[in-house]
């Protein structure tokens, strides 16, 4: 088990990775009007890279299990791999932020701060996002409170997959006859 959640999870997080680093290297605030279009390239990469996770558990189903896997077994896999997906994503971000120098928390609550003109907000709700957006850059500073923002961002996606690919996956019985035969004592 452990050398396929380490395959499957290696494969995942290095699509996640990679696409988040193109799209974070790429990233010129000045360009956007808001952060929409990232998001939904970044949420892209997630469902790609969590495919991996159904590949991971029907290949560990298959090929050793001999085709039976319970729920909580798949779902053990599924969610090692989103973990071990995660773990990469959350680690390259972290040298990345703090290696680099960036000023992403302002160039993303400059972002913000646009949209929420663009929307119309008031002065004084535009000055409570302002010192919100000061307290979470002061947070984000931080290793383990940055890595947890980062796990946020995810984990949870690979947990949902983990668990819709258990519930997708479990088997009680092989497929194939002869390995039934075979498990009965009979042949």
């Amino acid at each position: 088990m452990k050398r396929n959640v380490l395959i499957f999870g290696a494969i995942s997080g290095l699509i996640s990775t990679l696409w988040m680093m193109v799209i974070v290297m790429n990233f010129d605030p000045s360009k956007m009007e808001n952060m929409d279009s990232g998001m939904w390239y970044g949420y892209a990469a997630m469902l790609v890279a969590n495919i991996f996770i159904i590949v991971g558990v029907k290949n560990y189903r298959d090929k050793q299990q001999n085709g039976v896997i319970t729920f909580g077994k798949a779902f053990k896999v599924g969610f090692l791999i989103a973990l071990v997906a995660s773990t990469m994503y959350v680690v390259t971000w972290l040298i990345y932020y703090y290696a680099s120098g960036t000023d992403f928390i302002e160039q993303w609550s400059g972002c913000l701060q646009r949209d929420l003109e663009a929307k119309g907000a008031t002065p004084a709700e535009l000055a409570q996002h302002a010192q919100e957006m000061k307290d979470f850059a002061r947070m984000y500073q931080n290793p383990f409170f940055n890595a947890l923002v980062t796990y946020s961002e995810i984990l949870p996606l690979g947990i949902v997959f983990a668990l819709l690919t258990a519930i997708i996956m479990r088997r009680k019985r092989p497929v194939n006859p002869s390995l039934d035969a075979d498990i009965d004592g009979r042949s």
